[in-house]
């Protein structure tokens, strides 16, 4: 079984902060894939299904962030469940909004729930660290953790979680790499169509590139070109019986 931990606090006031990315995680990748029901266990919400063909138990522990460590611990305990077999998405301070990190083990960075995960279980879990960035100073990081996300920040936050959704089941199949891969890909995509900097249809190049070339012609009944001869500019103008010729009938020297 794979078990997989969106940290978080309990309760409608705490939905929307940063803090709770966590459990906005986890409950999208229940409705994308269909689980169980959420049902009170293990001081959690939990809720059982599969993803990869692979038995999972989702997990929102009720015991507020600085207790998460007892919740899991209830639960990797009770099904036998060593540290490989579990993932943990936080909020993560150290990396920019947006930004993903997965990998397995390593310190808490003073996160209370990664505090208190590893003293009951061991560092050695897996981690799935979405950035939030930093407030600037470590005196601002407890009312900015627990605080709503600004408006502006859904244009990052919904492409991620959805995003995650999508391709939990690579969590299943230990792909923590192409994972993050594809998290900052799908991101960076969205954010470019957010900034009005998505790439135009291969037809419309085709028709700009078209256009280029039209400007490049001599205009109907022109005698002059659109464009000048690089040699010609340069004073080398092209030599030859033909060359002379045009440059007698049009006024030019004949050299």
């Amino acid at each position: 079984m794979l078990v997989i931990v969106g940290l978080g606090n309990p309760g409608g006031a705490y939905a929307n902060h940063r803090h709770n990315i966590g459990y906005r995680a986890v409950e999208a990748i229940h409705e994308r894939h269909r689980f169980g029901p959420w049902r009170q266990r293990f001081r959690s919400q939990v809720a059982e299904g599969t993803l990869a063909g692979r038995k999972v138990l989702l997990m929102k522990p009720a015991t507020y962030m600085n207790l998460s460590g007892e919740a899991v611990g209830e639960a990797t305990r009770f099904y036998k469940v060593p540290n490989a077999d579990l993932v943990a998405i936080h909020d993560e301070l150290d990396l920019p909004p947006g930004k993903v990190r997965i990998k397995a083990g390593g310190g808490d960075g003073g996160h209370n729930g990664l505090r208190s995960l590893t003293a009951h279980l061991g560092p050695d879990y897996r981690r799935v660290r979405i950035g939030i960035g930093h407030p600037g100073h470590k005196d601002r990081v407890s009312g900015y953790v627990l605080h709503d996300f600004a408006k502006a920040d859904s244009a990052w936050i919904d492409p991620l979680i959805d995003s995650l959704a999508t391709h939990a089941t690579m969590l299943a199949e230990d792909k923590d790499a192409a994972l993050a891969s594809r998290l900052h890909l799908d991101v960076a995509r969205a954010l470019g169509e957010h900034a009005g900097g998505k790439e135009k249809p291969a037809k419309d190049k085709a028709t700009r590139s078209q256009a280029a070339s039209e400007e490049t012609k001599p205009a109907e009944g022109s005698s002059q070109p659109a464009q000048r001869n690089s040699e010609a500019d340069s004073g080398n103008a092209p030599q030859g019986p033909l060359a002379r010729g045009l440059r007698r009938l049009f006024g030019g020297r004949s050299d």
